[in-house]
């Protein structure tokens, strides 16, 4: 009997495992898990660099750091000639990029994801405004009828990479619905905060200049309702775009979101002529595939050319740079800025900092602000009926989604360049609290979720009646 157990057991592990039958759900859900494993381990990187920034900027090689950044480079011929420090170019032009994949995600959102359906997208836009109008006036009451008020769209902002690092600390605890939740406030937040700086932190604006950036979007819209989708007529387009906006006034990272906007997000070929197409260019190349042959013929490398060309047509363009793009964001573009922005010399007295009502209203609009708007508008709309919970979702996961939404890191750094580049001590102020309070709010809503998140119950073993002789 245990040798026929063990012979049926051999023959099964040898045998491939049943494959899942593809569906639009399960496809859906492995893009998501994908993108949340980059954004996660994004989120470690980023970390590694501002720890990296803060203990170079306190060491002995200080000097050093602050030098690095003001680094003077230049670019172009002619009239056409920009020239930034280092730290300048990576704040406008990186995070152009930045943005512009931002822009590609609020698109996808909209179109397909989570904020195409009405209801389901009511409960991550009414929770993103509360935790954007809280914070903001509680930055305010701290601040108000000082220049220190002009910082109050610093604690608006939620990193999401940060925020979704720490819900991946849970593992199993925390489920898809609620990493979903959390995706999606953060990129309405990403969108309150694009219309922030374009609105209200905007230098002295050149008309001519943005008559020439409308020029360049009035083109880009052309191109998109024409059909283009060469993707290097975007780019070229989009880099117009980003130097007249840099030119103008308005700040340059409102380019990225602009251009993003006007990437198309149509296929050329939709599945089932792409399944017929496959097929039929697998059989060509399946025809000359003889043994011992090991260049392909002519026949196969056009057949393989031609199935590449419909790949490309299958996908979206703007999938497909999202796609390309977003590891690059996640692994270096955001890492570049934290090490070139979080470096806050500590030489003075780090209490008085804290104590900067800059400081205190950052905290107090991250930590507290965060989680009384996007829970407290949260709870208002389902209690309302303008939204319903994500299902397998409880009111104490919401709440640790709202801690951890205080996480605001790159995105209130970037705002805190803008509201304060006249004043390098403010400035230094506001990364501490940032810093500070990101850190407080990553661990309060790391805590939150693990107690409101049991963790799975194992299986029990299954025992056998089975009797041996």
């Amino acid at each position: 009997m245990i040798h026929l157990f063990a012979s049926m057991l051999s023959q099964r592990e040898q045998q491939p495992p049943p494959r899942r039958p593809w569906t639009p759900r399960r496809s859906l859900s492995s893009a998501f898990s994908e993108f949340f494993r980059t954004e996660a381990a994004g989120g470690v990187v980023l970390l590694a660099c501002a720890a990296l920034a803060l203990i170079w900027a306190n060491s002995p090689l200080s000097a050093s750091y602050f030098r690095l950044w003001e680094t003077m480079v230049t670019a172009g011929a002619g009239p056409l000639v920009i020239q930034k420090p280092l730290l300048l170019w990576i704040n406008d032009g990186l995070m152009a990029l930045f943005f512009f994949v931002v822009g590609l995600e609020i698109k996808r959102e909209v179109l397909t994801g989570e904020l195409a359906a009405p209801r389901k997208a009511a409960l991550a836009i009414v929770a993103a405004v509360g935790g954007m109008v809280v914070p903001a006036v509680l930055y305010l009451t701290v601040n108000v009828g000082t220049e220190a008020s002009v910082g109050w769209g610093i604690p608006m902002a939620t990193d999401i990479a940060f925020a979704l690092g720490v819900l991946a600390l849970l593992g199993s605890r925390a489920p898809l619905a609620l990493k979903v939740f959390l995706t999606a406030i953060a990129i309405v937040d990403d969108l309150g905060a694009v219309l922030v700086i374009a609105l209200f932190y905007t230098s002295k604006v050149s008309l001519t200049a943005l008559g020439i950036a409308g020029a360049c979007f009035v083109a880009l819209v052309l191109v998109n309702r024409l059909g283009v989708q060469r993707t290097l007529i975007y780019a070229l387009l989009g880099l117009g775009l980003w130097v007249a906006m840099l030119k103008s006034g308005v700040h340059a990272t409102v380019a990225g979101v602009l251009v993003a906007l006007t990437i198309p997000a149509t296929r050329r070929i939709d599945a089932p002529a792409f399944l017929t197409k496959a097929k039929g260019l697998v059989g060509r190349f399946e025809e000359d595939v003889k043994e011992g042959r090991a260049e392909p013929t002519s026949t196969q490398r056009d057949a393989v050319y031609a199935l590449e060309t419909a790949c490309e047509r299958i996908e979206t363009p703007l999938a497909r740079l999202e796609h390309g793009l977003h590891s690059w964001v996640a692994f270096f573009i955001m890492p570049v800025f934290a090490l070139a922005n979080a470096g806050v010399g500590l030489g003075g007295d780090v209490l008085g900092m804290l104590a900067d009502p800059i400081s205190i209203g950052i905290g107090l609009g991250l930590v507290i602000g965060k989680q009384l708007g996007v829970f407290g508008f949260a709870w208002a709309a389902v209690k309302t009926g303008l939204a319903r919970l994500p299902e397998g979702v409880t009111w104490a996961q919401v709440h640790g989604v709202s801690l951890l939404t205080g996480i605001g890191f790159t995105m209130s750094i970037f705002i805190a360049n803008l509201a304060f580049i006249e004043s390098p001590e403010r400035l230094d102020s506001a990364k501490l609290g940032i810093l500070v309070a990101s850190l407080i709010s990553g661990g309060l809503g790391w805590w939150r979720l693990r107690k409101a998140s049991p963790a799975p119950r194992a299986e029990p073993p299954v025992v056998s009646d089975t009797t041996t002789s």
